[in-house]
C-alpha cells in the first residue's frame, strides 16, 4: 500500500508529508484548495510529464517522493522487474524536477521515467476523469475486457501478433516481386556490374591508408631528400674537412679513453660517449635507408595515383570505408538473387501467405471465444456493481462479433459494451450515455470488478462523485466503502456522504501568509472531520443542525461499514 507522499516545491505546495492509512482515505477541501496538486504529485513521481511551470514560484526544482509498504506477491513482481526492496519491505520512489531536467529514483537508484511507468502498474492505479472519457471509445472498451480476460487471452494474443508480423513481412516480400519484367533485368544488369565493379577491385582492408602515405611521400620526394641530406650533413658533415657531429664525439671518446687509466671517475662519460657514437651510426644507417626509398621510377607513381583515385570512386559510390563497400556488394549479391529467383520466391510467398491466413483464422477463433468466455463473466460482474451503484433496474452486456473480413494483430472481434438503465428502453450502446453522474458509476462498477481481478492494492480515484447526489451518492459511498475492506483506496470528493465513509479524512486547504499562498493537507481527527462534513452539507453557514446531520451522517456510515465487512468476513 501506499504509506506516504512527501511534496516539495510543488504548485501552491511549499513542503507537505501525507501518512494514507489502510481502507479508504479521503480528501476533501474547497474547490481551488489544490486536490488536483496532490494526484498530480503521485502522478508525477509515477512517471507523468513533468513541466517546469509545476515547480513552486522562487525555488529551484519541485520533489514528489511516494513510499511503499509491499506485499509478498508484488515483492516478487518488483523484484522480478529488476529492483530492489529494502528489507522492511519499503520502496521509496522519488520524482525530483529543474528547468531542463528530470530525475527519478527507486530506492536511490536512478531509473528511466519508461521503468517507472512499469513499475506503478505493479503498485497502483489511478481513475481520473480521463479515464472515465476513454470509457466511451470501443477500443477501451476491448481493452478493459482483454485485461479481465487474463494471461490466457494475453498469450494468445501474442501468439496472433507474432504470426501477423510475420503475415506482414509476406506482403512485403509479394509486393517486391511485383515488377515489370524488363525493369527486373535492367536492374540485374546493374546489380551485376555493381557486383563485378567492388569484387574485381580486390579490396584489402587499410590499402587506402597505405596507398595514401606512399602518394605522399612520393609527391614530395626532393622536399623528404633535401631534408634528410641537410640532417645528414649537419650530423655527418660533407666531407672536404667539413666534419660533422659525428666526427666529433668520436673525437671526444678518443681523447678520454687516452687518460681514463689516469682518473677512474672519467669512465662513466667515455661510456655515455662510445653509446653517443653507436647510436649516431644507426643513425646514418636509418638515414641512408630513408633517402635510398626516395628512389622509384614514374610507373610506380602513376600506378599509386590510379589506384587511389579508383578507391575514391567506389567510395563515393558505395560507401565510405572499405568495410561499407564490401557490405554494399553483399546487399547487391542478395538482391541479385532475389531478383533472379523472384518466380519461385512469388509462389514461396504465397503458400507462405496461404499457411499463415490459416493459423491466424485458427487463431482469432480461439481469441474470440476467449473473449466471449470472459465477457459473459465481467457482464454478470459489472452488473451485479452497478446494482451497488444503484442501477436498481440495470442490464448491462459485452457484446463481442467477429468481423472476419477485417483481421489484425489482436484478431477480428469489435468489443462492444451495451447497458440498459431504466426498465422498458431498449439497450444501447454505453458510448450514447450522457449522463456524468452514470458514466462515473458506469466506471466505478468496472473499475471494482477490475480491481478485484487484479488484486491491484492501492486504488486511487479523482472525484469520481461527478455528477450525482443523494440516495446515488450514498450508494456510491458504499460501494467505495465496501472496495476499501479488501484495498487502499484514495479519493478526492465534494460529498458528505462518500467522505462519511472515510478511514482517514484529509483536509486540503489554501491560505496567504506573508504575501505568499500556501497549499496545505493535515489529517483530521473525528471532530474535525464532522466539522469538515458539516462544511460539505451547508451552503454558506455551518448551524447547529448542520452539525447534527453531520454527526448522524458519520454515525450511518460507521454502521454501514461494519456491516458490511461482516458480509464480507462471512
Amino acid at each position: 500500500m501506499l504509506q506516504s507522499l512527501h511534496i516539495k516545491n510543488l504548485a501552491l505546495i511549499s513542503e507537505e508529508e501525507i501518512t494514507f492509512g489502510e481502507g479508504l482515505n479521503i480528501l476533501t477541501g474547497e474547490t481551488g484548495a489544490g486536490k488536483s496538486v496532490v494526484i498530480g504529485s503521485v502522478n508525477l513521481a509515477l512517471g507523468a510529464r513533468a513541466d517546469a511551470d509545476m515547480i513552486r514560484s522562487g525555488e529551484s526544482f519541485a520533489l514528489s517522493e511516494l513510499s511503499f509498504l509491499l506485499d509478498e506477491e508484488q515483492k516478487k513482481r518488483v523484484v522480478a522487474m529488476g529492483f530492489t526492496v529494502e528489507e522492511d519491505d519499503t520502496l521509496l520512489i522519488s520524482r525530483k524536477i529543474a528547468p531542463g531536467k528530470s530525475t527519478c529514483r527507486v530506492n536511490g537508484e536512478t531509473v528511466t521515467t519508461a521503468r517507472l511507468k512499469e513499475l506503478a502498474e505493479v503498485l497502483i492505479h489511478i481513475h481520473g476523469q480521463n479515464d472515465q472519457a476513454s470509457l466511451l471509445r470501443v477500443s477501451k472498451q476491448k481493452e478493459l475486457l482483454d485485461e479481465y480476460c487474463g494471461e490466457k487471452l494475453k498469450t494468445a494474443l501474442d501468439e496472433m501478433r507474432g504470426l501477423y508480423e510475420v503475415y506482414r513481412e509476406t506482403e512485403r516480400t509479394l509486393a517486391e516481386t511485383e515488377m515489370d519484367a524488363g525493369a527486373r533485368l535492367r536492374e540485374m544488369d546493374l546489380l551485376r556490374y555493381e557486383i563485378d565493379e567492388i569484387r574485381g577491385a580486390n579490396l584489402r582492408e587499410g590499402e587506402e591508408e597505405q596507398l595514401d602515405r606512399d602518394f605522399r611521400r612520393m609527391s614530395n620526394a626532393r622536399r623528404i631528400g633535401d631534408a634528410i641530406g641537410s640532417a645528414s650533413a649537419s650530423l655527418f658533415g660533407t666531407g672536404s674537412g667539413n666534419d660533422g657531429f659525428s666526427e666529433a664525439v668520436s673525437r671526444a671518446y678518443r681523447e678520454l679513453s687516452q687518460v681514463m687509466n689516469l682518473d677512474e671517475s672519467l669512465e662513466p662519460i667515455a661510456d655515455q660517449l662510445s653509446d653517443i657514437d653507436s647510436m649516431l651510426q644507426d643513425l646514418s644507417r636509418a638515414m641512408a635507408d630513408a633517402q635510398e626509398s626516395l628512389i622509384y621510377d614514374e610507373q610506380q607513381f602513376r600506378d599509386t595515383q590510379e589506384r587511389l583515385d579508383f578507391l575514391r570512386r567506389l567510395q563515393d559510390k558505395y560507401g565510405d570505408t572499405t568495410n561499407d563497400i564490401l557490405k554494399a556488394a553483399d546487399e547487391r549479391e542478395r538482391r541479385y538473387e532475389f531478383l533472379n529467383d523472384l518466380e519461385e520466391r512469388k509462389k514461396e510467398a504465397t503458400a507462405e501467405q496461404e499457411r499463415l491466413l490459416q493459423k491466424m483464422r485458427a487463431q482469432c477463433d480461439k481469441i474470440t471465444s476467449l473473449r466471449k468466455s470472459g465477457a459473459g463473466e465481467l457482464s454478470e460482474r459489472i452488473r451485479t456493481s452497478l446494482v451497488d451503484c444503484n442501477f436498481l433496474d440495470v442490464r448491462f452486456e459485452i457484446v463481442v462479433e467477429e468481423q472476419q473480413e477485417s483481421l489484425h494483430a489482436d484478431g477480428w472481434d469489435t468489443v462492444r459494451y451495451d447497458i440498459q438503465t431504466n426498465p422498458g428502453e431498449a439497450m444501447r450502446e454505453l458510448s450514447s450515455i450522457a449522463s456524468g453522474g452514470e458514466l462515473s458509476r458506469i466506471m466505478l462498477g468496472i473499475k471494482t470488478v477490475l480491481a478485484d481481478q487484479k488484486d491491484t492494492p492501492t486504488l486511487i480515484f479523482d472525484e469520481i462523485d461527478a455528477g450525482i447526489s443523494g440516495k446515488t451518492a450514498w450508494k456510491v459511498a458504499e460501494k467505495l466503502g465496501t472496495l476499501g475492506h479488501g484495498h487502499q483506496i484514495i479519493c478526492i470528493t465534494h460529498l458528505p456522504q462518500i467522505a462519511a465513509m472515510a478511514d482517514e479524512h484529509f483536509c486540503i486547504e489554501k491560505n496567504s501568509e506573508g504575501g505568499r499562498t500556501y497549499t496545505r493537507v493535515r489529517a483530521l481527527d473525528e471532530q474535525e472531520s464532522i466539522d469538515e462534513l458539516a462544511r460539505l452539507l451547508s451552503a454558506d453557514e455551518v448551524t447547529d443542525e448542520v452539525r447534527q446531520n453531520a454527526i448522524q451522517l458519520k454515525e450511518r456510515a460507521t454502521k454501514g461499514r461494519k456491516r458490511k465487512a461482516g458480509n464480507r468476513a462471512s
